[in-house]
């Protein structure tokens, strides 16, 4: 009645029976104390609220024109036309998904079918039960069975790795591997430039026997350092307490490999006593010993699986073994060569690896196949040390020749030769995490970066031949073992 408007929040006057809005009639109270309509008396306690639907307001009478009308009629157009669109988004990104999804589904059952006809194909092999070229195999027995079905089933897990990766490389799920990008956090090489010696450890192998024969840092932690000695123990060290971890003793002979698990409280060491042990650092003690060889054990590497060992060795084999029951899988070698092999290495994929012999050759293996797929030639001396680049691209390789090579993988070629000192002895070689550097350890350590293939970094720092080097994370530091029995780091 105040207003003459339709009122929001309604309440009745009982002196004057008449609808106000209650905003309104509330201020005219507190002013005049009395009702509007009669004059008499009137307290805002004597208001009655009146329980309505939410009132639809009638437009304002500037809202009743033509121009007001079309204006409003535009608004809503607009509105509406923004929604539209809005919906159309939303619409293509539900399809955009729906199409990966079905891709991805169809990728599945493709995977799904090709494991399906290879189990078949091994059920059909399995009751023949006929030795394979290159293997070990005894007659049928259910201990040979059980041998065939270990192979079968590693077989079919290769190929899923192998779909994994392949899929990996078109983009359709996030790569397995290391090195595909290079880290933010990875040290620049002017930086590297300016490393120094900031440690060194001579304590953890006996002085009876110098030397520290191979070194590894676990991937996951390179502050966990895993060292093998000529005094035949296998040390566990931690770089930031700088205090041994575990000393693992076992092995009859000097440590010739070790590796550490990425995944697992658990380590590796290879020996010329031809055990391969497998060691628990929580427990410190052997949990398996793999008898895969008849001589000195010379080469070992870690399946990107983390679940199988490869083992190179003077008998002329390579042999694959499964870490958990230590069972010796498959045992190859390559009859028309007939030499002795010196160190091993499988491709970050886990699908190849290679092997070097004792005359100068560099093998590549299929590993499902355990076939010989290619031979890179071009070293004249024993081949000492092999590594692959962690983006796969690259090969280098290392001899009593005091050469360096570098192999494309893609193409299968020798792109770089790095003529080193006379008489220069090179042990160890390792890329960094991600692919950018490469370290070289022997009469001294070298750090090169590649594609420009330049040395950034030369020390001289061990009395004796450098046995071992690693990068540590991001290549923010560099570990070093040597027959001077000391374990030092390199960093700003």
């Amino acid at each position: 009645m105040i207003s003459n408007e339709v009122p929001e929040h309604p309440c009745v006057s009982p002196v004057s029976n008449q609808v106000f809005e209650r905003r309104l009639i509330e201020k005219y109270i507190a002013e005049n104390g009395v009702d509007p309509i009669n004059g008499q008396p009137l307290s805002e306690e004597q208001l009655i609220d009146i329980k309505v639907s939410h009132p639809i307001r009638p437009k304002a009478p500037s809202a009743t024109s033509i121009p007001a009308i079309l204006k409003s009629l535009q608004d809503e157009w607009d509105a509406v036309m923004l929604h539209s669109f809005t919906l159309r988004q939303q619409l293509q990104t539900t399809r955009q998904e729906l199409s990966h999804a079905l891709y991805q589904h169809d990728a599945a059952c493709r995977v799904i079918a090709r494991l399906t006809k290879e189990v078949t194909a091994a059920r059909e092999a399995l009751a023949t039960l006929k030795p394979q070229a290159g293997l070990i195999a005894p007659q049928a027995t259910p201990a040979s069975q059980t041998a065939a079905v270990v192979r079968c089933t590693l077989s079919l897990r290769v190929i899923a790795v192998n779909e994994i990766f392949q899929q990996s490389r078109r983009g359709n799920v996030v790569h397995l591997r290391r090195g595909k990008t290079v880290p933010e956090d990875l040290i620049r090489a002017e930086d590297l430039g300016k490393f120094r010696q900031v440690a060194s450890h001579a304590g953890l192998h006996s002085a009876s026997i110098p030397g520290i024969i191979s070194l590894d840092l676990c991937p996951t932690d390179t502050n966990k350092v895993l060292t093998g000695g000529a005094d035949k123990n296998v040390v566990v060290f931690d770089r930031r307490e700088e205090q041994i971890v575990a000393t693992l003793k076992g092995h009859t002979k000097k440590v010739s490999s070790v590796i550490y698990h990425p995944a697992q409280s658990v380590v590796f060491s290879a020996s010329p006593d031809s055990t391969i042990r497998v060691w628990s650092v929580t427990g410190g003690n052997c949990v398996q010993v793999i008898r895969a060889h008849e001589a000195s054990v010379t080469g070992l590497s870690l399946h990107a699986t983390g679940d199988y060992l490869l083992s190179s060795s003077e008998d002329q084999y390579w042999a694959f073994s499964d870490i958990q029951t230590g069972r010796v899988l498959t045992k190859v070698t390559d009859e028309t060569a007939g030499c002795a092999l010196t160190c091993a290495q499988f491709h970050p994929d886990g699908l190849i690896f290679g092997t070097g012999t004792a005359d100068s050759q560099i093998k590549i293996w299929d590993l499902k196949e355990r076939t010989n797929v290619a031979n890179f030639p071009g070293h004249s001396g024993p081949v000492t040390s092999i590594a692959f680049s962690e983006n796969g691209y690259y090969l280098a390789t290392g001899a009593q020749d005091s050469s360096l090579k570098l192999w494309d993988l893609r193409k299968l070629k020798n792109f770089k030769t790095i003529t080193l000192d006379n008489n220069y002895e090179v042990k160890s070689l390792v890329f960094d995490q991600s692919g950018t550097y490469l370290a070289v350890g022997g009469s001294d350590i070298r750090v090169y970066i590649c594609k420009q293939w330049s040395e950034v970094l030369n020390f001289s720092d061990h009395s004796g031949l450098v046995t071992g080097v690693a990068f540590g994370e991001h290549a923010q530091f560099l570990a070093s073992t040597g027959m001077d029995r000391s374990l030092k780091f390199y960093s700003l």
